[in-house]
């Protein structure tokens, strides 16, 4: 029984993660609070204008309005990003799938395509609309996902939910952007957001979903203990007295809710929910007590820092958070896939 865990490390160790020495929690902790803070501190001073330090605390500075500005991008940033971070690690626990992640699996995919169907097809819009829309589209495109990967010879393995999440999600998105081509008033408010931004949001949007995302937060947290079991098996989970169809729907609604939320708040953005979780392995252990919370926080961090280069890396244009966060996802996920597959 005992060499199942070492087994269950090799998987969802990152690539060219060792067994090392981690270091102690409370130092994480203090690491991930300082990372999260100097984020947000820097996504504040930063972009195609600089700012002072000053200028964050004097409402009377001439700069305090463009920090103002930039405090609604961020806090949207901060709450996307540990919305995805949260909602990858809970799927590769789940899946025990090394390459899970929101935007891989379909699910971002999915979400996008329901809201454009309702916006184009149904007049719909608001945040009120999307985010009903956004939570139906990902759990279809999720469980379709995994019916299709679970046919044929050795059922749903990683690679084949890899290749049929990417398949799906291509799927989706030429579908998606059939509909915007017919409709050029909704493609003209859409298209930004299409590829994943925080900008242009203001604090009613972060709002509106913020009661969802608590919501998953909430029931994935609780749920740490059922995945650390889960992933012992299902025969040896139910022998421990878990129900393990109601722990997986408690741990899928969690997923739905906090990958729906974040991409109607900010769009589909990708590979947060695939890096984060393999980082957080590597410095905390596999313990789902501590893998979860680390992974909001390090989610948070890579998004609104995502978001800061994008302000600098070409100016004075802006480049989306969401393709920041590719230019590191995919290397990442190339790497995972030739190790995942060396060890199928």
């Amino acid at each position: 029984m005992t060499a199942l865990v070492p087994t269950r490390e090799d998987v969802l160790r990152p690539p060219g993660g060792g067994r090392g020495r981690r270091p102690a929690l409370p130092v994480s902790v203090a690491i991930s609070v300082a990372a999260l803070a100097g984020a947000g501190v820097l996504s504040l001073l930063v972009g195609a204008r600089a700012v002072p330090l000053e200028a964050v605390w004097d409402s009377a500075h001439p700069l305090h309005a463009v920090v103002a500005a930039r405090l609604d991008r961020t806090l949207l940033g901060l709450a996307v990003g540990a919305a995805l971070g949260l909602a990858g690690a809970l799927m590769q626990g789940l899946t025990r799938n090394p390459l899970a992640d929101p935007g891989i699996l379909g699910v971002n995919a999915g979400a996008t395509f329901a809201m454009v169907v309702g916006m184009t097809a149904f007049g719909l819009s608001g945040m009120g609309a999307y985010l009903p829309l956004a939570f139906v589209g990902a759990a279809v495109a999720a469980a379709a996902v995994h019916g299709i990967a679970a046919l044929g010879r050795d059922g749903a393995t990683p690679l084949k939910l890899a290749i049929t999440g990417a398949a799906l999600s291509a799927g989706l998105a030429s579908w998606t952007t059939g509909l915007l081509l017919a409709d050029r008033k909704t493609m003209e408010s859409f298209r930004f957001w299409q590829v994943g931004t925080v900008g242009g949001r203001g604090t009613d949007v972060l709002l509106a979903g913020l009661p969802f995302l608590l919501v998953g937060a909430l029931l994935a947290l609780a749920g740490a203990r059922l995945l650390d079991t889960l992933a012992l098996g299902d025969d040896l989970a139910r022998g421990l007295g878990r129900r393990t169809t109601r722990d997986r729907l408690v741990i899928a609604v969690a997923i739905v809710l906090l990958a729906g939320t974040a991409t109607a708040l900010a769009g589909p953005i990708a590979f947060v929910g695939l890096v984060v979780p393999h980082v957080v392995r590597s410095l905390v252990g596999p313990d789902h007590r501590r893998v979860l919370p680390f992974s909001m926080l390090g989610g948070a961090v890579l998004v609104v820092v995502a978001d800061t280069v994008g302000r600098v890396v070409l100016p004075p244009a802006e480049v989306q958070v969401g393709i920041m966060a590719a230019v590191v996802g995919v290397p990442f996920f190339v790497a995972l896939i030739r190790r995942t597959g060396r060890a199928l």
